[in-house]
């Protein structure tokens, strides 16, 4: 697995990613889903340069010009509900996109011990396409490993798949990399070195899904 991380450049990005961060501003729950949805159109762009393209012609009110337009086929999938507003940014630029949708939950087992479960996995045919597979935080790893197993259960085997997260622990980084095949990608904005006992990153930004849409019972 390939790691590319945006955060290590000097770009607007990482201003989006302190207002995540930053325990004051992101209690806007707008600004913070507007964030992660700008973020989504970042790596939307980064990614579009890996795809295939071919050279078309397009009549102009004028002449006939040539342009290259990507021809690979995508689908943007994630997993519910913290990468919504990652998802929707992915679409602005990904218009054509087919959706995909993944809902996974932690089951809790004896002191720290938990496994990842699926209970909604709903996608269109997949095989021989790429996937873009957005999550807000990849703390461990399994959740992607159990979110990528189900969609590719369902859909088929993707020629490539493109995983984005704004932030990864340097654990699941490094878990991933020895797990994954080579057709797949991971995309971040920040690698952050601790990971809790509970499987929480520090710093991190807190619960995504709380920020984004608010606490849940």
């Amino acid at each position: 697995m390939k790691v590319i991380n945006l955060g290590e450049n000097n770009s607007v990005l990482n201003s989006f990613m302190a207002e995540m961060r930053d325990i004051a501003i992101q209690k806007d729950s707008l600004r913070f889903r507007t964030n992660l949805e700008r973020l989504g159109e970042i790596f939307a762009y980064e990614i579009s340069k890996t795809l295939d393209y071919s050279e078309k012609e397009v009549t102009t009110p004028l002449g006939i010009a040539s342009v290259r337009t990507p021809d690979t086929k995508v689908v943007v999938s994630t997993i519910l509900r913290a990468g919504l507003p990652l998802q929707r940014g992915l679409q602005n630029f990904f218009d054509h996109a087919e959706t995909a949708f993944v809902a996974t939950y932690r089951k809790s087992g004896k002191g720290d011990y938990f496994e990842i479960k699926v209970d909604y996995c709903i996608c269109p045919d997949i095989a021989g396409k790429t996937l873009i597979l957005a999550d807000s935080m990849i703390a461990t790893g399994s959740s992607i490993e159990v979110a990528l197993k189900a969609l590719e259960k369902e859909g088929g085997e993707p020629a490539r798949v493109h995983l984005v997260s704004p932030i990864a622990s340097a654990y699941a980084v490094d878990h991933l990399r020895m797990t994954l095949p080579d057709n797949i990608t991971l995309w971040t904005a920040a690698i952050d070195e601790e990971l809790t006992s509970r499987s929480l990153i520090i710093p991190g930004l807190g619960d995504a899904g709380d920020l984004a849409f608010g606490g849940k019972l």
